[in-house]
């Protein structure tokens, strides 16, 4: 594979998190002798580690280290392909999976000084969060936030 294929091939795989960190730990002989097998690929990487287990009956300790991972790893891997196929090997976002600042307690307390006050902007709501439960928000968290709470137009005219 000439340098710029194989460069476009690394930023396509870094932005869908499916980038290899450690390529040099792969040591098993298919990815070092065949230009289909690359070590870059993490998704490619870890079945194949899968596959040489299941398929080829490779002891999991040697696949694991073969492949640079540890056999928790192998194990982890496993199950994650036998529960969601190829789509469960692509590593999930990284950051908060939900508004975790903003929680119900803090959210009926918002709702309870825009009924008392309709003018609060966001910026002050955020104060108030900050205020009254030492959290600092972003404004636009908050309304966010509030916009998801808000019922949908059917559910008020239904």
């Amino acid at each position: 594979m000439d340098k710029r294929r194989r460069d476009r091939k690394g930023e396509e795989l870094a932005k869908s998190r499916t980038l290899n960190p450690h390529p040099e730990a792969v040591q098993d002989g298919e990815f070092a002798s065949s230009e289909f097998f690359d070590p870059a690929d993490l998704v490619q990487v870890k079945y194949e580690m899968v596959r040489r287990v299941t398929i080829d009956g490779v002891a999991v300790s040697a696949a694991a280290r073969s492949f640079g991972f540890s056999r928790q790893a192998y194990y982890t891997t496993a199950a994650a392909l036998a529960a969601g196929g190829l789509p469960a090997l692509v590593p999930a976002k990284p950051g908060p999976r939900r508004a975790h600042k903003l929680s119900e307690p803090v959210l009926d307390h918002l709702q309870a000084a825009l009924a008392a006050d309709p003018a609060l902007r966001s910026s002050q709501l955020s104060q108030e969060v900050a205020d009254r439960f030492g959290i600092s928000v972003h404004p636009r968290s908050v309304e966010r936030a509030l916009a998801r709470r808000e019922p949908t137009r059917s559910q008020k005219s239904g």
